[in-house]
């Protein structure tokens, strides 16, 4: 068996035992084979399948979701910023990183986005359902390795020099399991980026409908994140300038004055969406500059692991 601080591995789920993954094959390749206990790992439609009884269960997520989420992830100015946010933090933080792993891609909009920063060795992607990867295999280069896994068991050792989670553990109730999975599959000396709502004061009807699990106080992802073997590096709010806006129109939901459904956030005109877009970019650009924002209504932390 080989150890998890000794050379990139894969982990079998079943019993646990490491396998050395050689340079110039995928971490996880289709129809592997556990050499020590047999075990094979299902797969569909050319995705791995670890988690396959919870592939679009609603989970943590509803994946009917998914289809809304590809028409507006494009133009809407949440998610164009934010990618904008976290490809300024890869290169300021992380300027040799070359193996990434996303947690919870989704529809794959943030790896669409990491893969045209540079040239890269291994781009994998994971997410509990097959429902949002394929849409992302349908964005995504043909190299960038595409999984269905839980979270909270990644099957990887001393693999990527950095990962990231983008809005994802806010839905998973042990999201400490998530951070010590993608401590051990991150090498010593490398990083991940994490991204999660802030402010319980926050809460709404919109977190319940996005089967949020908990808002995050200030200081809550950094502690957690060194428990689980990363140093804090950089820390701060995101969409700061704006946080005035949604708190009232959180407000607004819980008085029953809108709808109580999450779509009333991507309802934007288009004027508007550009407006916010010119001034989260000015926010990105202090940020990037190194200045903390104290509040907003999300926290990015960038860790590197020890």
């Amino acid at each position: 068996m080989i150890g998890p601080l000794s050379i990139p591995a894969r982990r079998c789920l079943v019993c646990h035992a490491d396998e050395p993954i050689a340079p110039n094959e995928p971490v996880w390749p289709l129809g592997w084979q556990c050499v020590f206990c047999g075990n094979v790992v299902p797969q569909q439609d050319g995705i791995l399948l670890f988690a396959p009884e919870l592939a679009d269960t609603v989970s943590g997520y509803d994946p009917k979701k998914f289809e809304r989420l590809s028409e507006v992830e494009a133009k809407h100015f949440w998610f164009v910023t934010r990618n904008e946010l976290i490809l300024g933090l890869i290169k300021k933080f992380f300027p040799d990183a070359r193996r990434f792993m996303e947690i919870g891609c989704g529809n794959g909009n943030v790896l669409r986005a990491v893969a045209t920063l540079r040239s890269w060795e291994r781009l994998v992607g994971s997410e509990l359902h097959p429902a949002g990867l394929a849409y992302a295999r349908e964005r995504l280069p043909q190299a960038v390795e595409l999984v269905q896994m839980d979270a909270r068991n990644i099957p990887a050792t001393n693999v990527f020099d950095l990962t990231g989670a983008f809005d994802v553990i806010e839905h998973i109730a042990d999201d400490e399991a998530v951070l010590r999975g993608l401590r051990a599959a991150t090498k010593t000396g490398g990083g991940t980026i994490i991204a999660v709502p802030q402010h319980p004061w926050l809460w709404s009807s919109v977190d319940e409908e996005a089967h949020h699990q908990r808002r995050y106080s200030r200081g809550e992802l950094e502690v957690k994140l060194r428990r689980c073997g990363f140093d804090i590096v950089f820390s701060t709010s995101f969409t700061a300038l704006l946080l005035p806006i949604m708190a009232a129109s959180r407000l607004k939901t819980r008085l029953g004055r809108a709808k109580k459904q999450p779509s009333i956030e991507f309802a934007i005109a288009p004027r508007i969406n550009e407006i916010l877009i010119a001034i989260l970019r000015m926010e990105i650009r202090m940020t990037l500059a190194g200045f903390n924002w104290s509040a907003g209504g999300s926290r990015i932390v960038v860790g590197r692991a020890i």
